[in-house]
């Protein structure tokens, strides 16, 4: 089962967890396992049926571009990141 890595302002909905583990052969589907497991936290990764233009994913330690599409085997680790604001 994938292991998910959790931003530090979502962990409030996985009871301060870091790190959960969801089931899913894609970003999709991990989202929507997170959802049902800790509920809210699909609408702060998600809009409109993809993932936040201010969250970027990462599979495997590699950024994908292909958004809720993006394969995910089931040892791999999947981590959404924050953009960061600044100048």
């Amino acid at each position: 089962m994938p292991l998910v890595w959790i931003p530090t302002q979502f962990q409030r909905f996985t009871g301060g967890k870091s790190q959960v583990q969801a089931e899913g052969a894609t970003v999709r589907e991990v989202i929507e396992s997170l959802e049902a497991a800790y509920p809210g936290i699909g609408e702060r990764l998600c809009e409109e049926g993809r993932v936040r233009p201010e969250i970027a994913v990462a599979v495997d330690s590699e950024i994908t571009t292909e958004g809720m599409r993006a394969r995910v085997g089931s040892e791999s680790e999947v981590t959404f990141l924050s953009a960061i604001a600044g100048g």
